[in-house]
């Protein structure tokens, strides 16, 4: 994309974060970090709800990072490709970034924040559809975060948040299987890690709790547990 189609938005957002109070600027810069720590976080929490629920739900809880990451790579790889230079450096007559502008070399497009913001929030969605009222506006916020402290134009995070979500889909949706497949075997396992990793399931859990545990693709019980309920 040419960087110039957005760059008088990224003006008015720069500028505009200079008018905010102080403290508003300091929430933006730790924000563009802390939102990574949050989501790593919320992918433990998540594999270790989905323990206890069927294997499918093991399986979409385990990809989420790891659809993260495959995301990513892909998004370093696409920059490495473009070369877009940083606005912090680009944009004439730009408000100077909150944050120092990133070294020559260290490309624009697209944003691997944003990338990684938008596929952690489809992938924890994915394995818990209730976190989507959590997950998709942290992505947006740590999206626009981007571009107020100064070092992203709007196109590169807008990019960044689709191509994310949308690797993340596709790895969730294609490994699914096998690694259900994968959690299911280990759950029959003597290996008190592979237990602990893939979770006692849910045949003796009381019948009604969790009853979302496995959430969107995971969703689905086993058919020979189903069928000694």
């Amino acid at each position: 994309m040419n960087s110039s189609a957005t760059s008088d938005l990224y003006r008015d957002i720069t500028d505009f974060a200079h008018t905010t109070p102080s403290w508003v600027q300091h929430l933006a810069e730790l924000w563009t970090e802390a939102g990574l720590l949050l989501f790593g976080v919320l992918f433990i929490a998540v594999w270790w709800y989905a323990r206890a629920a069927p294997s499918r739900a093991v399986a979409v809880a385990v990809l989420a990072p790891l659809a993260t990451a495959v995301a990513y790579v892909c998004s370093e790889a696409f920059k490495s490709v473009v070369d877009e230079e940083r606005p912090c450096r680009a944009v004439a007559g730009a408000a100077a970034s909150l944050v120092p502008c990133p070294p020559v070399g260290d490309w624009s497009f697209p944003s691997n924040h944003s990338t990684i913001a938008g596929a952690a929030a489809i992938a924890l969605a994915l394995a818990r559809p209730r976190l989507a009222f959590f997950t998709v506006p942290m992505a947006l916020l740590m999206a626009f975060s981007r571009v107020f402290v100064g070092v992203h134009y709007p196109h590169d995070v807008a990019v960044g948040l689709v191509f994310g979500a949308v690797v993340a889909t596709l790895v969730v949706l294609a490994a699914t299987r096998p690694v259900a497949a994968l959690a299911e075997t280990m759950r029959t396992s003597r290996s008190g890690l592979a237990l602990l990793l893939a979770g006692p399931g849910d045949e003796d859990r009381p019948r009604g709790r969790h009853a979302d545990a496995a959430g969107g693709v995971g969703r689905q019980d086993h058919p020979t547990r189903a069928g000694r309920r």
